[in-house]
């Protein structure tokens, strides 16, 4: 539960592209190097190093003018309750949605799919949006993560890394 409260907490104040980078280094840390994300300090000093690298590296957070967090702050968040109630709010709304397991894409705020559909059903969803000419729901859970209109906006994925 704390490194996701930290994830959710790193996207609202750097935005996603930095919460993103974040999470895909800490599958790197739980999944691939076997450390333990209950380990509070190693994971404080992992995720400074990472934070400090995405929002370092000139190409900046979405919002660059907030100070890097440092392992301290870190550690002194993931020993709180802060963001709690938030990742609770979304675990309860993924098991009213029928979402029990990984990985899943939620469209539209509504359609679940399992990821391991074959993609003519992502197709078939993606024509119908098309046909009708407008997505009619947004995201799920921006607002119950707490996050921002403009870093929903903003998104993850820039246009020029997009283009590459």
């Amino acid at each position: 539960m704390a490194s996701h409260r930290l994830v959710q907490y790193v996207g609202k104040r750097y935005g996603l592209r930095v919460s993103e980078g974040l999470y895909d280094r800490l599958n790197v840390y739980y999944f691939v190097e076997g450390w333990a994300l209950n380990d509070r300090p190693r994971l404080a000093k992992v995720a400074a190093e990472e934070i400090a690298r995405l929002v370092g590296d000139g190409d900046g957070g979405d919002a660059s003018s907030e100070p890097i967090m440092k392992e301290e702050e870190i550690l002194t968040f993931l020993d709180s309750d802060e963001g709690r109630k938030e990742i609770d709010d979304a675990l309860r709304t993924l098991h009213d949605m029928g979402v029990h397991g990984i990985p899943k894409f939620i469209i539209e705020g509504r359609t679940v799919v399992d990821g391991a559909a074959k993609p003519d059903t992502f197709v078939k969803i993606f024509r119908e949006i098309e046909a009708r000419g407008r997505v009619t729901d947004g995201p799920v859970f921006g607002s119950i993560l707490g996050l921002s209109d403009d870093v929903i906006q903003k998104g993850s994925h820039s246009k020029e890394m997009c283009d590459l």
